[in-house]
């Protein structure tokens, strides 16, 4: 009988003893693993082991806190998984792949991974073809056999499984506190102050790198929701639609004895690649846009973004709203639009235009198939109904966009409002598209940045002779035509804005470190207009895209639908506005919004929000037909008829 009590003694114990170890090596997980995970994702979001560490040596606090929030990540996929290394695994790969999603987003346009950025379906695929160089790929080689090695230790280790009733409390735990955090409730914001948390919503660059990863991501999923702001009530609306009326009726009436066909083509990553100081070039490469720049009205718009983001620049010309009012990389086609949004479509449609978007790539592509039907445009021409079209490079020509325009105003019986916007020369630039380059480029370039941007001039030339198709065609045409031509950002020439900085254009690849005139230059894009009847020339030194709608029907003696006048009021003050960077009317520049037009900002801002996500109250003062249009049943009824569209061979 005491043998039996003594076996059982001991078999207590050793079952006693391997639990505790058993939760020892657990909670040493917990612990531990995080610091780890923590350290990983700054040394790849930030590109080196040493930039990792210094910033961890002088904000411990704000590193802890990261830590934190990858224990809770790594405590719910754990309680989802019920297995320790696979969840170890699962874990250091999501948190891996979004730093090195943050690097190479910030070394190609400046911008890191946001919380949106996970809706962006098959556009965020288009990274891929630019980060496979040698380099690159060894960098993603490294990380995922790290996460394969975490993975493999499976085979090695037991399971350290957790009792049911322990993965759900826990589990609930983790989504309460990870849930706390992104909505920074008071226990949660207690923290953030004691960490020394500090959002940097107008540099974000600049927030990842001071806050950390994890927690500048997490801030990030609050701005996701666009708040009201606090003066947006129906007297400010009242307010702004007086000061509408009062623009208005300091204006002389218009004419509306012509309706000429207004052609907007924003042209994929158009700029002056002469304006490099350091650079010069075997020829003009763009000597359409030289001479129109001498002739006809034209200046440079400042673009929100540089290097993608082409739907923002679509998004501010085409409603006249700005994206300063937004959250730091949002996309409001994907993220916003989901009801009739009042824009140029509609305003050209509602005086009897035919409104026409043409694109030459995927009609899915920013939700432009569906975007366009609220923006009030009556039919959308994407990739998938050109018939054959001509390819130059990997994407459909310009010259093929030139003639697709051409066709469309051919064809209508009625004026034409068109968006057209083209692709052949959309980056990445290190893939000799072209074979053998026209133009030549010198200067202290290395033989990579030299390639760069050869191709790049390569595609630029070709847009400047797609506009010039254009224009000898419709210099014969008696239809009165006005055409806007213009780029949506500046490309993307090199990692960290290398060939920028080779050509003299910039003094350092760190955009945190430009100077005013630096960020301003790296965000001007020429436009030039030319039409076939009369019109004044005028030289625009820097006008947001957002008011280039405005300007351009205020040129053409239309009247301004409420908005965009509006806008055209702000114009005249701030002609220059985007996050981080104001132009005022005598080209003073600063950071901020000068004191004395913040009301009027505030005003545009709350405008903004009525329309986009208020109530529609000024509406209920001016402009109520054109500002509460509904959807369209007729939206692109001339290619819904069934054929087989031709395939494009982007291989080509």
């Amino acid at each position: 009988m005491f043998d039996l009590y003594l076996l059982r003694r001991r078999m207590t114990h050793r079952l006693t003893g391997k639990r505790t170890t058993k939760y020892a090596i657990i909670t040493a997980a917990l612990v531990l693993y995080p610091i780890m995970l923590a350290y990983g994702v700054e040394t790849i979001s930030r590109g080196s082991f040493a930039d990792a560490w210094t910033w961890i040596a002088s904000s411990p606090a704000l590193f802890a806190l990261n830590a934190l929030l990858y224990a809770f990540l790594f405590l719910l996929v754990y309680c989802v998984f019920g297995s320790l290394l696979p969840s170890a695994g699962m874990s250091m790969a999501i948190l891996f792949i979004a730093a090195l999603i943050t690097y190479f987003k910030t070394k190609l346009i400046g911008q890191p991974f946001y919380p949106w950025d996970i809706f962006l379906r098959k556009e965020g695929t288009n990274i891929i073809p630019i980060v496979t160089s040698r380099t690159v790929v060894i960098r993603v080689a490294v990380v995922a056999a790290i996460v394969a090695a975490v993975f493999l230790l499976r085979l090695l280790l037991p399971r350290f499984r957790l009792p049911v009733w322990s993965r759900i409390a826990l589990g609930v735990l983790s989504i309460a506190a990870l849930y706390g955090m992104a909505e920074r409730s008071p226990m949660a914001q207690r923290l953030f102050d004691r960490a020394g948390v500090g959002e940097i919503v107008w540099n974000q660059q600049l927030n990842y790198g001071s806050n950390g990863f994890g927690i500048a991501f997490t801030l990030n999923i609050q701005n996701a929701v666009v708040s009201k702001p606090p003066g947006y009530s129906d007297a400010s609306i009242a307010t702004v639609a007086q000061q509408i009326t009062d623009y208005r009726d300091r204006i002389p009436a218009k004419s509306a004895d012509k309706q000429p066909n207004v052609i907007f083509i924003m042209n994929e990553a158009f700029w002056d690649p002469t304006l490099l100081p350091g650079v010069t070039f075997s020829e003009d490469p763009v000597p359409t846009v030289h001479r129109l720049q001498q002739d006809s009205t034209s200046g440079y718009l400042l673009s929100s973004q540089f290097g993608g983001g082409t739907s923002n620049v679509e998004f501010e010309v085409l409603t006249g709203n700005s994206m300063s009012f937004l959250p730091s990389g949002s996309v409001p086609y994907q993220q916003y639009i989901r009801q009739p949004v009042p824009s140029l479509a509609s305003y050209f449609g509602s005086m009897g235009y035919k409104s026409m978007g043409i694109h030459s790539y995927d009609g899915w592509f920013w939700n432009r198939d569906t975007v366009y039907k609220w923006l009030g445009f009556e039919s959308f021409k994407s990739k998938e109904y050109f018939t054959d079209p001509e390819i130059n490079g990997a994407f459909i020509s310009d010259d093929e966009v030139s003639r697709s325009i051409i066709q469309a105003v051919d064809e209508s019986e009625r004026p034409m409002f068109i968006y057209a916007i083209t692709m052949q020369n959309h980056g990445p630039y290190d893939d000799n598209r072209y074979g053998v380059n026209d133009i030549s480029v010198s200067g202290d370039l290395t033989p990579d940045a030299r390639n760069i941007l050869e191709t790049y001039t390569q595609g630029a030339r070709d847009a400047d002779r797609s506009l010039q198709l254009l224009i000898d065609h419709f210099e014969q045409s008696d239809e009165p035509t006005m055409i806007v031509f213009y780029g949506d950002h500046l490309p993307m020439l090199g990692l960290d804005y290398d060939v920028y900085k080779q050509g003299g254009f910039i003094s350092t690849g760190d955009s945190n470190q430009w100077t005013l005139d630096e960020m301003k230059s790296m965000h001007s894009v020429p436009f030039v207009t030319w039409s076939n009847f009369a019109l004044p020339a005028e030289q625009i030194p820097i006008l947001s895209d957002s008011f280039l709608g405005g300007y351009i029907l205020d040129r053409l003696d239309l009247d301004l639908p409420a908005n965009f006048a509006f806008g055209y009021n702000v114009s005249q003050q701030i002609p220059g506005l985007m996050s981080g960077l104001v132009v005022d009317s005598e080209s003073n520049l600063s950071r901020t919004v000068p004191e004395a037009v913040q009301p009027l900002i505030d005003q545009y801002r709350d405008l903004q929000y009525d329309l986009l996500f208020g109530k529609r109250l000024l509406a209920g003062y001016v402009d109520a037909d054109y500002l509460n249009q509904i959807e369209r049943s007729d939206y692109n009824e001339e290619f819904k008829a069934p054929k087989d569209p031709a395939p494009v061979d982007e291989s080509a």
